[in-house]
Order: structure tokens, then C-alpha cells, then sequence
């Protein structure tokens, strides 16, 4: 059975504006039974570059508990092909937070859950569904349960789920599997990666999910549909294309910095030879000016010498003599005023 692909923005938004599949997918990932659910005014359409590298949509929830009880809570469903930067997804939620018309008639934010669907894995983590959940500790780390749930502190922390799709393998399991099988991209089309070829053996008797299937067979007929996921594949393609170039230019940056680095690196060891070799000329120039100096010294004392054996009556040749050196020093001491 071929069924469109969901990961495609128009699809997966031709899917969830049907009531009871958006209540199907919802219920699925929340473990919980979805009663309503109703597709709020701040779906962004694709306008802008944010927008595109992620699509999100907003929904008010009626869920029912184990025991019955019904509370209405947000759900902000956000996807994406690419990664893409986390402060993204956060200006999205900033935008919920700040919305007047998701507060209570109290004053308090409705409960929130933001899902996340990701066409890219997170690091290492091999889970394919991740529940984040948050929840209240003392300042021994022990869990606080007395007086909560509490309208305050849900105001202000939200659950998560993040769904990445890559880590999807066609294993079904539970519910959740059963639902998320349907953008499970191993079974992508060989031939058109607009498809998804599916076994509807495997739902027989699933009312719900044959719904789902029935709708993503309409997807596949539907020519504007069609055109649509054509234009996602250009404007992905053209990130794609920039992203390459970036990488290669970033890459080429890179080799050239290291280069730059290794020429640098030797030009300082070459630097440092030459003050070494500059250090040991000042230290041979040092022990020359010393030697030179005791030269001169010992040349001043050898003048005074002969200059005061002159005037004590002793000949050019005897002073010379007596002292070691030739007559001709001599004679340029005694005659040196």
C-alpha cells in the first residue's frame, strides 16, 4: 500500500487538521485519551526561513486520566527536517508563554506539553521517543507530591516529547509504534521519496489507523498536495546546496587556519632558536667585554709599572725583561702620558 509521506510539512498538516487523527496521534504520544482536540490560530504558515526550518502547530486538549477526570491542557507540536538551532524551538515556546489568550480565567497558563517531531537523531541517544518530564524535589532531592499537581508550578514547567524519526525502524510494539510506524522513513518509496509503502495488513482491524492510511492514500492523489511536497524538496534542496557550501567553506577555512597555525608555529620555534643562539652571542659578548676589560686592567697596571721602574733609573730592554712583555709596549707605556 502506498501511503504520502508525512515528514513533508503540507502532509503531516493535510493529516492533523483531520479531528480524529490529530486525536489518534495526540493520545498515542501522551498515553493518554485525547476526548477533543482543536487546532489553534498560531500554526505558522511557511513565510519565512524560521518557519521552514521548523513547522509547528499549536492545539487545545481535552484529555481524560485513569480515573476519569478531564482537564484541558496546550500542546505545542513542533517539526523538523534539519537540525537546527535550540533557541529556535525556544522562541516558539517564549511566543506560547506570552500569549494572553492560553491563560486561565485566574490568571494561570494552561498546562503545556511540547512535542517534538525530528528528522534528525539527537546525539547518541538511541531511544527513539523521549519523555521529559518535570517535576518538584525538596532541597534533599526527595519528590514533592503534597498539594501537586499545582496550577503555580504548572504555569511555569512544561513537559516534552521528542520523537526522532530517523531511530524509527518499523518495530511496533505498543500504541505508540503502531502510530508512529506511518512515518517510519525505511519504508520510503525506492523510486519517490514522496511515498511511503506500507503493509495495511499489519493495521487490519484498527479502525483508527486505517483512518490514518485512507488519508494518506488521498495525500498521494492529490495534485496540489503533490506540488507542494515538490516545493519543500526545492527549498530544502537550496539549504541543503548552502549547508554543503558552508561545510566546504568552513572546512577549507579550517585546513587553511591549521596551516596558518603550523607556519606559525614554526616560525615561533625557528624564533625561539634564534633568541637562543642571540643569547648565547650576548653571553659570549659578555665574557669578551669581561675579558677585555681584564685586559685593559691588566695593560693600565703593566704601564704603571714600567712608567715607575723608567723613573727609577731601569733601561727600555731591562724593564721589558722584568715584566715579560717586548720593548716596544714598553716604550709605548713609559712614553703614554
Amino acid at each position: 500500500m502506498t501511503i504520502a509521506n508525512p515528514v513533508y510539512d503540507i502532509v503531516f498538516k493535510y493529516l492533523m487538521e483531520d479531528e480524529r487523527i490529530a486525536r489518534t496521534i495526540l493520545s498515542a504520544l501522551l498515553k493518554k485519551e485525547v476526548v477533543a482536540v482543536k487546532m489553534r490560530p498560531h500554526e505558522y504558515a511557511s513565510d519565512n526561513e524560521d518557519s521552514l526550518m521548523v513547522f509547528r502547530i499549536d492545539f487545545g486538549a481535552t484529555v481524560r486520566d485513569e480515573n476519569g477526570r478531564e482537564s484541558l491542557i496546550l500542546i505545542e507540536l513542533q517539526k523538523t527536517w534539519l537540525e537546527t538551532e535550540t533557541l529556535r524551538f525556544r522562541r516558539y515556546l517564549g511566543v506560547h508563554y506570552s500569549n494572553p489568550e492560553n491563560l486561565t480565567r485566574d490568571g494561570n497558563a494552561l498546562p503545556m506539553v511540547a512535542v517534538y517531531l525530528l528528522g534528525h537523531k539527537v546525539g547518541d541517544i538511541t531511544e527513539p521517543v523521549l519523555y521529559v518530564s518535570n517535576t518538584a524535589h525538596d532541597y534533599n532531592g526527595n519528590l514533592v507530591t503534597n498539594g501537586m499537581p499545582d496550577p503555580f508550578v504548572d504555569s511555569l514547567t512544561h513537559d516534552s516529547i521528542i520523537v526522532q524519526i530517523p531511530r524509527l525502524h518499523g518495530q511496533i510494539n505498543n500504541r505508540l509504534d503502531m502510530v508512529l510506524s506511518i512515518f517510519d522513513q525505511s519504508r520510503i518509496d525506492e523510486y519517490d521519496h514522496h511515498k511511503l509503502c506500507v503493509d495495511d495488513a499489519a493495521y487490519q482491524g484498527d479502525a483508527e489507523m486505517d483512518h490514518i492510511l485512507r488519508r494518506l492514500t488521498m495525500a498521494v492523489a492529490d495534485t496540489k498536495l503533490r506540488q507542494r511536497m515538490n516545493v519543500e524538496d526545492e527549498y530544502y534542496s537550496i539549504i541543503e546546496k548552502r549547508d554543503t557550501e558552508i561545510l566546504l567553506r568552513d572546512r577549507e577555512l579550517a585546513e587553511k587556519t591549521a596551516q596558518l597555525d603550523e607556519k606559525t608555529a614554526q616560525l615561533d620555534e625557528k624564533m625561539a632558536q634564534l633568541d637562543e643562539k642571540t643569547a648565547q652571542l650576548d653571553e659570549k659578548t659578555a665574557q669578551l667585554d669581561e675579558k677585555t676589560a681584564q685586559l685593559a686592567k691588566k695593560d693600565e697596571l703593566l704601564g704603571r709599572m714600567a712608567k715607575m721602574l723608567h723613573e727609577a733609573g731601569k733601561a727600555a730592554g731591562e724593564i721589558a725583561s722584568s715584566l715579560g712583555i717586548d720593548i716596544e709596549n714598553v716604550r709605548r707605556m713609559i712614553n703614554n702620558k
